[in-house]
């Protein structure tokens, strides 16, 4: 079996994708680079916004051209991720697809590729990445009335800790950082008695030398545990913190559906978390033009970002999605003013994100080599992107440098 793998969506899609990866090559099959050296093609959905799920279809139609083009019949594809459990016939409709999985079903997706569903207990070892995801949890309790993802994935479910410490030390062996994700990884283990800041103990504790590094945590969810390792200095938890924000204006986050903070607390988690550190990252997501959004709610959160040391941040006008309650509010904001908004908030966080790499010109980092080939170069523990000094260290290889600005931002040399 030759199968082709692409991914749509976040990290949890990826981790996902890598466990289909697994099966195939523990089956004896072959992963390849193209599709239309494929025999099967595995394509992870994501249900996020309405344009994700509009490539995902383009993507499976060019595919499914490419092989009529060469005289065959199209390449059974298998969808598997958000947007396959939220199909409106739209997907099914389209030439090759042959399965559709909900979610991250993996019994279902061997069984989809004609393997036994005793597949889908193959351990994960080598990623393709230079570094690993680790998913903790899977699906939200929440249900924030603009997102997909509760309908697609289900209520949270986590991961048995010892099960996640046998599974870190073996991508441990190839991997210079571990990236834990999910899909609402601050409420790891409430449904086991325990938290995610035991759990990050936990790893630290049994898996040696790694670098372990958090996706999307609300801020609000950081418990005193958890702040303390973000405190170690970096060798063994990137200072590094992804905060949902989505709006600075309390009435927004209330028709949201995003009741557990208000500007005010996510302002003192942050400033608390945050206070003093001079090597941290903080990035976040923001939508604009939601449902309602004035333009007094809007300043609120251009105010609270200008106010924050945020070093990067995602921001995505208003996109409905079916089924979810937003598309019952009224107070319709238009597209080019939404994604005007969206554009004033890229331009000022362009403008934090330069001033805090050149503040870090002249210190100290620890970096990990990413990237394949000549393209690769370095990530830093607060996930900054360095170019390397010749001669350029391996790929997936981890070193102490020292940070000097030039022409191309900044660049790593080795301590």
């Amino acid at each position: 079996m030759k199968a082709y793998l692409r991914t749509f969506g976040c990290r949890a899609n990826q981790y996902d994708t890598e466990a289909v990866r697994a099966m195939v090559l523990a089956a004896g099959g072959e992963c390849v680079d193209d599709a239309r050296d494929a025999d099967v093609i595995v394509m992870n959905s994501c249900a996020v916004t309405a344009e994700a799920e509009a490539d995902l279809r383009q993507a499976l139609r060019r595919s499914a051209s490419e092989s009529t083009a060469d005289g065959r019949a199209p390449t059974p594809a298998i969808v598997m991720g958000c947007a396959s459990a939220r199909d409106d016939g739209r997907l099914r409709a389209i030439p090759g697809v042959q399965a559709l999985v909900s979610g991250a079903d993996m019994e279902a997706v061997a069984e989809a590729l004609g393997l036994d569903r005793t597949a889908a207990l193959t351990p994960m070892g080598t990623q393709s990445g230079s570094r690993a995801l680790l998913r903790v949890q899977d699906g939200c309790d929440e249900h924030c009335t603009f997102c997909a993802t509760t309908l697609a994935r289900g209520a949270n479910r986590s991961r048995a800790a010892e099960s996640l410490v046998s599974e870190a030390l073996r991508l441990a062996e190839s991997h210079p950082e571990i990236v834990l994700t999910g899909v609402h990884i601050g409420t790891y283990g409430i449904d086991l008695g325990t938290s995610l800041g035991a759990l990050v103990t936990l790893l630290v504790d049994r898996v040696p030398d790694v670098r372990f590094r958090l996706t999307s945590i609300e801020a609000t969810e950081v418990d005193a545990e958890l702040a303390e390792h973000f405190r170690d200095g970096g060798r063994r938890v990137a200072p590094h913190l992804h905060a949902p924000l989505q709006s600075g204006a309390d009435a927004v986050l209330r028709r949201m559906g995003r009741h557990w903070y208000t500007a005010a607390t996510y302002r003192t988690a942050i400033e608390q978390l945050v206070a003093d550190r001079s090597v941290f990252a903080l990035s976040g997501d923001v939508i604009t033009g939601f449902p309602g959004e004035t333009a007094d709610d809007h300043a609120q959160t251009v105010a609270l970002v200008r106010d924050l040391p945020f070093t990067a941040l995602h921001v995505f006008p208003y996109s409905a999605r079916p089924g979810t309650a937003a598309e019952r509010l009224g107070g319709a904001v238009p597209g080019p003013l939404a994604r005007e908004r969206a554009s004033e908030l890229r331009t000022l966080v362009a403008g934090k994100t330069a001033a805090y790499a050149a503040q870090r010109a002249g210190g100290h980092a620890d970096v990990v080599v990413i990237g394949p080939g000549p393209s690769r170069h370095g990530l830093t523990e607060d996930y900054l992107s360095v170019t390397l000094s010749e001669p350029m260290p391996p790929r997936g290889a981890r070193f102490d440098a020292r940070l000097v600005a030039d022409a191309s931002g900044l660049r790593a040399i080795t301590r």
